[in-house]
């Protein structure tokens, strides 16, 4: 079962992700895991990936496909797995589709994770995390004991630049720029499955187990 995960930026596509991933026993692969992976092993494709990101460019499409399906050629990806953050654009989509149709294969079920903006804006502007030890909390789902205090490690908590509500506005603005044709490219396949993010998070994953079937 080959799944694509869609959804804004904490839509919370990412937490599905992994608890798809237990259930039916494939793997949860996410693109910056491969491309740590890639450049902590030296390979051929990471030392590549590694010029563009020291230059602080974006890694081209092509070579993003060539880690994928590399990936892919691990043996716990035989029966299939869950991809998260790829792809991102019509031409990464069409680049992977090419690449896997090569093998005869391709993508069963794309997954979009539906959270209206504002929404997404609270929740996000609601995180804190520890100054410490990383832990990340919200203010209103996921409150501490101490109100600005870590529970793990006592130390104080930030609201993170990337939390902050004009932030989070530019990247739902290129999110809905780049990611929503996706939405539309995968409908007319016919293997996009939409499910309701505002629902609690186990509702949420029993709507894509519906959909999942077994």
């Amino acid at each position: 079962m080959k799944i694509i995960m869609l959804g804004a930026p904490g839509a919370g596509k990412g937490t599905q992700a992994k608890r798809i991933a237990e259930k039916y026993a494939i793997p949860h692969i996410s693109t910056g895991d491969i491309f740590r992976a890639n450049i902590k092993n030296n390979t051929e494709l990471g030392q590549k990936a590694k010029t563009y990101m020291d230059k602080g460019e974006l890694v081209p499409d092509e070579l993003v496909v060539d880690l994928i399906m590399d990936r892919f050629k691990e043996a716990d990806c035989a029966n299939g797995y869950v991809l998260d953050g790829f792809p991102r654009t019509i031409p990464q989509a069409e680049a992977l589709d090419k690449a896997l149709s090569a093998n005869n294969e391709s993508v069963d079920f794309a997954i979009n994770v539906e959270v209206p903006d504002e929404n997404i804006i609270n929740r996000m502007s609601g995180r804190r995390a520890c100054v410490g030890c990383g832990a990340t909390y919200h203010i209103q789902f996921n409150p501490t004991k101490v109100e600005g205090i870590c529970d793990a490690c006592g130390e104080k908590l930030i609201l993170r630049d990337d939390d902050k509500p004009e932030t989070v506005k530019n990247r739902l603005s290129v999110y809905h720029d780049q990611t929503q044709p996706l939405i539309d490219y995968y409908s007319k396949k016919g293997i996009l499955a939409e499910v309701d993010g505002t629902q609690s998070m186990e509702d949420v994953f029993n709507s894509i187990v519906n959909v999942l079937g077994k």
